[in-house]
C-alpha cells in the first residue's frame, strides 16, 4: 500500500505538489494521470525517496522509503528506462543490481526470460531500442520481486505484442495482491488496464475513484443514438422541456436529456419500431479531457479551432 497524507512540494517559488492526499490500495491497478507539470513525476520521486516533501507524509506499507534495508524486496520502480550503464550487457546490468541485494543469478535469467529479452541479454544496453529499454527498465522493477510496483510510462516504445503483454502482467500481479501504481498518457491502454485512478493537476487531486465511475459521470449528458423507420412521429413522442433532438441524416435521431430506457419506453407506449437503441457512452479519453481542462499547465490551441490553411 502506498499512502500520501497532505504532501506539498515547492522548489523554490514553483508548487509541485499541494497539499496531495491519496492512497493506492493492493489487488488493483491504479492509473496516476494528468497533464504535463500536473506533479506526476515529483509524487512519484517522493514515493522512492529522490526528493523529500516540503510538508506531508509519504509511506510505503506503513514506511518510509529511506528506512528500508533492502528496497528492492520492497518496491519496484521504472521512473527512467534509460538510467542504465549503457557499456553494460542487460545480464550484467541486472547482475550488478542483484548484487546490492544477495538476489542470485537465477532471479536475474527469470526476469530477462519475464520481459522476452533473453536473445538479447549479452548485448550492450547502449544499443538497445526505445522498446527494449524499456523491458530492461521494467525487469529492474521486478528483479527483487516486490510487493509494490512504481512505473512511469511502461507501456513507452513498446510495440503492439508489447503493450499487450504488459497489460497482462501488471493484471496479473495485481491479482496477486500486489500494490501496482502506474502513470501513463495513453488513455486507450489505461482504460483497459486500471481499474482505479488518481487525476491531478496543477499540483492538487481532481479525482480519486474507479475507471467505470470516471466515465460514467462524464457520459452522464451524453446523446443516445437511436435509428427507428418513424423518427418523425418518435420525435413528437418525445418532445419536452429539457430534451434535445438532432437529425443528421434521414431515420437517425441524436438524443440528449432522455435515458436509453425511457426511450424504449416512450417508443413502445406509442406502438414505435426501433432499428437501434444506443448509449453514446464517453471514453475514457472524453472524461480526462473534461475534468482537466482548467489545469492544463501546457496547452495548445484548442482542437476545435478551424485552421486556416494558405496556399
Amino acid at each position: 500500500m502506498i499512502e500520501i497524507d497532505h504532501v506539498t512540494k515547492r522548489y523554490g517559488e514553483k508548487l509541485a505538489v499541494d497539499d496531495v492526499s491519496f492512497v493506492v490500495r493492493p489487488g488493483v491497478v491504479t492509473g496516476f494521470l494528468g497533464p504535463n507539470g500536473a506533479g506526476k513525476s515529483t509524487t512519484m520521486r517522493m514515493i522512492v525517496g529522490l526528493d523529500a516533501p516540503t510538508s506531508g507524509r509519504v509511506r510505503v506499507n506503513g514506511r518510509s522509503y529511506r528506512s528500508f534495508e533492502a528496497p528492492l524486496h520492497e518496491v519496484g520502480a521504472l521512473l527512467e528506462a534509460r538510467a542504465i550503464h549503457t557499456g553494460r550487457s542487460a545480464y550484467h546490468h541486472l547482475l550488478a543490481m542483484a548484487q546490492t541485494h544477495g538476489i542470485g543469478r537465477q532471479r536475474v535469467d527469470e526476469v530477462i526470460d519475464i520481459v522476452g529479452l533473453a536473445s538479447v541479454a549479452r548485448k550492450r544496453a547502449g544499443g538497445f531500442s526505445l522498446g527494449m529499454g524499456q523491458r530492461l527498465g521494467i525487469a529492474s522493477a521486478l528483479l527483487g520481486d516486490p510487493q509494490t510496483l512504481i512505473l512511469d510510462e511502461p507501456s513507452n516504445g513498446l510495440d503492439p505484442e508489447g503493450i499487450l503483454w504488459i497489460r497482462t502482467l501488471l493484471k496479473r500481479l495485481a491479482g496477486e495482491g500486489r500494490t501496482v501504481f502506474l502513470s501513463s498518457h495513453l488513455m486507450s491502454e489505461m482504460a483497459v488496464t486500471a481499474e482505479h485512478l488518481v487525476i491531478v493537476g496543477r499540483g492538487r487531486v481532481i479525482a480519486d475513484t474507479t475507471v467505470e465511475q470516471v466515465v460514467a459521470q462524464a457520459s452522464a449528458d451524453a446523446a443516445v443514438h437511436v435509428r427507428a423507420p418513424e423518427a418523425t412521429a418518435l420525435r413528437e413522442a418525445l418532445a419536452a422541456e429539457g430534451v434535445h433532438i438532432r437529425s443528421a441524416e434521414r431515420g437517425v435521431l441524436e438524443i440528449r436529456g432522455l435515458s436509453a430506457e425511457r426511450i424504449g419506453e416512450r417508443a413502445a407506449e406509442q406502438g414505435l419500431v426501433l432499428y437501434e437503441l444506443t448509449p453514446q457512452l464517453a471514453s475514457l479519453e472524453d472524461a480526462y479531457m473534461r475534468l482537466t481542462a482548467d489545469a492544463v499547465e501546457y496547452g495548445t490551441h484548442s482542437t476545435h479551432e478551424s485552421l486556416e490553411l494558405v496556399a
